[in-house]
């Protein structure tokens, strides 16, 4: 299948670890060029080195996407290096635990900052290079917008927040042809998230006890398959009709009875 992605360029915030990697590598594989917005970290700057020597059309623009103005910036270089944006990804940020009872008013605020703000910043700078273009955003949410988690207040405000943001830019951005869709994991097999499984008593019954409640295939997502859905929602020709829409992938972890497991 033709994503018709080749050539263009899209924009992948925290696109040098985790599931923002594997968007990366997905991007890369459909022919697009990617600017990765992300700090200078050991992973990061491993990940742009291989990209580096394969050849890859791909480019880190270094962005604390904590500042507003640096997000501004970002946008403004991408703009400069790659002369269009067809695509924004939001997907940086991280599960920070600031809880009701454990955080407090300055640590909730600080957390969406992390996990919200720049959801807005970088749509609202990127937007009149999407108009050019009539291009696409994919925010990636998480499933704890929809279940809850408990002891992360921030992080969960933040997500719920991103789907609603995603349906109100679908609304807002319809003259414009531009789509924005919401991809949503669950529990999926990063290196963080098994260097967190490696740090418990026992990893290997942790894991099994987290694939059990998974029904389908009683296996953690991968972030390729999360990468998958999010090129796919990039494309103007596979999913040029498809806006404002919330993709949960999880092998039913969330919708499915629990029955099941």
């Amino acid at each position: 299948m033709d994503l018709g992605l080749n050539g263009k360029v899209i924009v992948v915030t925290g696109g040098g670890a985790g599931i923002g990697a594997a968007i990366t590598r997905a991007c890369l594989a459909e022919g697009a060029r990617v600017a990765v917005l992300a700090r200078h970290s050991a992973s990061v700057d491993e990940f742009m080195a291989e990209m580096e020597a394969s050849g890859a059309r791909c480019e880190l623009v270094e962005a604390n996407l904590e500042d507003a103005r640096r997000c501004e910036q970002a946008i403004r270089e991408v703009e400069e290096r790659f002369g269009s944006i067809d695509g924004l990804v939001n997907n940086a940020g991280n599960n920070d635990r600031v809880g009701l009872e454990s955080g407090s008013v300055e640590q909730f605020v600080a957390s969406l900052h992390r996990n919200l703000v720049h959801y807005y910043a970088l749509a609202h700078y990127a937007l009149p290079a999407l108009k050019r273009t009539q291009g696409s955003i994919v925010n990636i949410s998480s499933k704890v917008a929809l279940t809850g988690q408990g002891g992360t207040s921030g992080y969960a405000a933040a997500k719920g927040a991103q789907l609603a943001l995603t349906r109100e830019w679908a609304a807002e951005l319809l003259p414009y042809g531009i789509r924005v869709n919401a991809v949503l994991p669950a529990e999926v097999m990063t290196p963080l998230y098994r260097r967190l499984l490696d740090a418990t008593h026992d990893p290997e019954a942790e894991l099994k006890h987290i694939t059990e409640k998974i029904p389908l295939g009683r296996r953690m997502t991968l972030a390729s398959e999360i990468a998958a859905a999010t090129v796919f929602l990039l494309s103007a020709t596979q999913s040029g009709h498809t806006t404002g829409q919330h993709l949960v992938v999880d092998g039913g972890y969330v919708h499915l009875d629990r029955a099941l497991t």
